[in-house]
């Protein structure tokens, strides 16, 4: 029998449909707010978009193969920045790249969400101290997620990802 409850992957989701499908069952009908559908709803569906600039790409691409498949989750890749809410920066940033991550970011539409994937990413990694690379992404765009590792496994950057869905969650999208 596989484990389930709030401590595994999405449990804290399936906990959430559980209690959904008891007052369903006993009431027939769900009273709920605006807010909260456009919530549940943004959380089932995440479009990412890679900005990968290192060997953290190729891990970022098992999340997405059958073994971690991250469609499961309502997580989706997309190639433009009009068309996504998530990027996962994954690799060294070096200071001529820069410009152009922050102009992508700036081309995504809000609410918008930022995964900083491996060390090099989080803090300038094993080229920390060479004068061309930024010491972080987050001194350019604002990072919701740090991923550590060097490279991240796909079981990290998974964890990332449905750390940030529970961050949805719990903070909500619409602004007041």
């Amino acid at each position: 029998m596989a484990p389930y409850g709030q401590n595994t992957a999405g449990g804290d989701r399936e906990h959430a449909t559980q209690l959904l499908n008891a007052e369903l069952a006993d009431k027939g009908f769900l009273l709920t707010s605006t807010e909260d559908i456009i919530n549940w709803a943004r959380t089932g569906s995440l479009h990412w978009m890679t900005f990968g600039l290192a060997c953290c790409a190729v891990e970022m691409m098992h999340t997405s193969m059958p073994r971690y498949d991250v469609e499961r989750f309502g997580i989706a890749p997309r190639a433009s920045p009009r068309q996504s809410d998530l990027m996962i920066v994954a690799g060294t940033l070096t200071n001529k790249m820069a410009p152009a991550l922050r102009k992508v970011y700036d081309q995504m539409p809000e609410p918008r969400y930022v995964i900083s994937m491996g060390s090099c990413a989080n803090g300038g990694g094993y080229y920390h101290y060479s004068y061309s690379v930024v010491r972080g992404c987050d001194r350019i765009v604002p990072v919701d997620v740090y991923v550590p590792g060097c490279p991240p496994t796909a079981e990290a950057l998974l964890y990332g990802l449905l750390a940030l869905q529970k961050k949805m969650r719990r903070t909500g999208t619409l602004a007041r």
